[in-house]
């Protein structure tokens, strides 16, 4: 009767890893760096809904804590408002501001774009 031999793998998954998974050694050298992850707009997008609602969140936990009125006077008008209002209020307007600026600056460059193109001819 033939005697059998331990050093012969059973199974063929035994060929392709002999070694326990936290053991195996990893397929990239020493030092080299590990690819970098893709990144796509749907990514960006949900980072930014996730940085919006905690933003959101803290938002609200301000106006809860800022309900006292303050007296605010703008352009000859004067009245109360709760502290926590009047800064949202002008925060927005902040808002409005940089939007207005940024939208003019971007209108300025498209037509300095679509100027170029039609001075300068078209190279072969």
């Amino acid at each position: 009767m033939p005697v059998q031999s331990n050093s012969t793998p059973r199974f063929t998954s035994d060929l392709e890893h002999p070694l326990p998974l936290g053991d195996r050694p990893s397929r990239t050298a020493p030092g080299a760096r590990a690819p970098k992850p893709v990144r796509s707009r749907t990514s960006a997008a949900w980072f930014g809904v996730c940085v919006g609602a905690l933003v959101l969140v803290a938002l609200v936990v301000f106006m809860m804590q800022n309900t006292e009125p303050v007296e605010v006077a703008f352009l000859g008008m004067a009245g109360s408002a709760p502290l926590a209002l009047v800064l949202v209020i002008a925060g927005l307007g902040v808002g409005v501001v940089a939007l207005v600026v940024g939208a003019l600056r971007i209108g300025q460059l498209r037509r300095r774009i679509r100027s170029d193109r039609h001075t300068t001819p078209p190279t072969r």
